[in-house]
């Protein structure tokens, strides 16, 4: 008679290759559910099961802040031009991006970047 085939900590029918379920405590044979084949409870004596984790499988927030990065284009779009008095240097002119920061029931952000002085600001709409 032919054993159970072993692959690492699993155990497979040797008639119909069904995965074996493990002996629950006190069982000395394991009967398998498709073809009803019986295995001794001793083929898992001396089995070592090593289970390993890829660490992607957990989300973690400080695993996730430090795959981001934050790039900085220079020369890039800086935002629509519009006429906003500067509150740091009086300049009428400042370029203006509009971002949803809170809930979407609620206005957006505005940022604006003095064309003159480079000072920045918000507005909640």
């Amino acid at each position: 008679m032919v054993g159970a085939h072993k692959i690492g900590s699993l155990l497979f029918c040797p008639r119909c290759g069904t995965l074996l379920d493990l002996p629950k405590d006190g069982e000395i044979e394991v009967v398998c559910e498709q073809c009803a084949h019986v295995e001794p409870a001793s083929s898992y004596e001396n089995t070592e099961i090593t289970t390993r984790s890829d660490p992607d499988a957990f989300p973690s927030a400080l695993r996730q802040k430090r795959k981001t990065q934050t790039k900085t284009h220079e020369g890039g779009y800086q935002g629509t031009l519009v006429n906003e008095k500067c509150p740091s240097c009086g300049a009428l002119e400042a370029y203006s991006t509009e971002k949803q920061l809170r809930s979407a029931d609620e206005g957006s952000t505005i940022f604006y970047t003095c064309v003159a002085c480079d000072y920045g600001w918000r507005l909640n709409n």
